[in-house]
């Protein structure tokens, strides 16, 4: 687009009357002006302006091509200037709250830029596929992968839990006992659950000791960062991502409370209809969340 420019910067000095004037409109230098006006000027093979005590007056030349280009290089720079809009489409997109709040969202908010409508839906991770499977959510981000008729799955990382519970109750705890009989030395401990199943304590306490927790259950909130906040005041112990404790740990507001040999991994999982192929919006989706998981953390 260099001759639209010096087409633009040649009438900006004829409507100013001086390169002067037309610099500070264009927002340039000076010479820059005086230097598109001459390469301007060698092209076409004649003077457009003769300098004077009044600015810049144009030539009969200079005159002629004003009236011919004024016109088509204004509709010319307004078509340039206007932003460019993509047909918008949405993408309806499911997760437990924590996970959007915390990695989706962040991963995906680039592609509003870009055309992309995103709609969340939050929720417990069955609910949410069943949803899917029945075409009302077009991905889902789930920590659980269960096998459904039109679902497909794809892994995007793996996440390392630990147990973990403020100081006080951390201090109640028998080490000894703990070494020896690890189920034992925590049962007393309440527990901050993120459902009624229990399902990431449960998913712990069998990985680690084969058996399900017998402790009283204190706090049941499904959102991972309401389970920290109960864990750091007090109300009980929970197992949670280490990339979501990690903060606390280092903060020293909760303790790591067992520390096994090989700790627990649960894959966060990206859920998709099997049946028809994912509309381009969806796909970008897709790859925006595969590429993100790629920088997130095991812990």
């Amino acid at each position: 687009m260099r001759e639209l420019d010096l087409l633009y910067t040649f009438l900006e000095v004829h409507r100013a009357g001086s390169i002067t004037a037309a610099a500070a409109r264009l927002g340039v230098s000076q010479p820059s002006v005086s230097e598109r006006i001459a390469r301007l000027e060698a092209e076409l093979g004649t003077a457009l302006f003769t300098r004077s005590a009044r600015g810049a007056v144009p030539t009969p030349a200079g005159e002629a091509l004003a009236a011919r280009v004024s016109g088509p290089v204004d509709r010319l720079r307004e078509v340039w200037a206007a932003p460019v809009t993509e047909p918008v489409e949405t993408v309806r997109v499911g997760g437990a709250s924590d996970v959007v709040a915390s990695r989706v969202i962040p991963a995906l908010a680039p592609l509003t830029n870009q055309g992309v409508s995103l709609a969340f839906t939050l929720g417990l991770a069955h609910e949410l596929l069943q949803r899917l499977a029945d075409g009302g959510l077009d991905v889902v981000v789930s920590s659980v992968r269960t096998p459904m008729r039109g679902i497909r799955y794809r892994g995007l990382v793996d996440e390392e839990f630990v147990l973990v519970g403020a100081s006080a109750l951390a201090r109640t705890i028998d080490r000894k006992r703990l070494a020896a009989d690890p189920a034992a030395a925590l049962q007393h401990l309440p527990l901050v659950a993120y459902d009624a199943d229990l399902s990431i304590v449960r998913r712990y306490w069998r990985s680690q000791f084969g058996n399900r927790p017998a402790n009283p259950v204190a706090v049941t909130v499904p959102d991972l960062r309401g389970v920290l906040a109960a864990v750091v005041a007090g109300s009980g112990v929970s197992a949670l991502p280490r990339y979501l404790a990690e903060p606390a740990i280092g903060a020293g507001t909760v303790e790591v409370l067992h520390r096994p040999e090989e700790a627990p991994i649960n894959t966060l999982h990206l859920a998709i209809p099997a049946a028809e192929p994912p509309t381009p919006a969806t796909t970008r989706v897709i790859d925006a969340l595969a590429e993100r998981a790629r920088d997130w953390d095991v812990f």
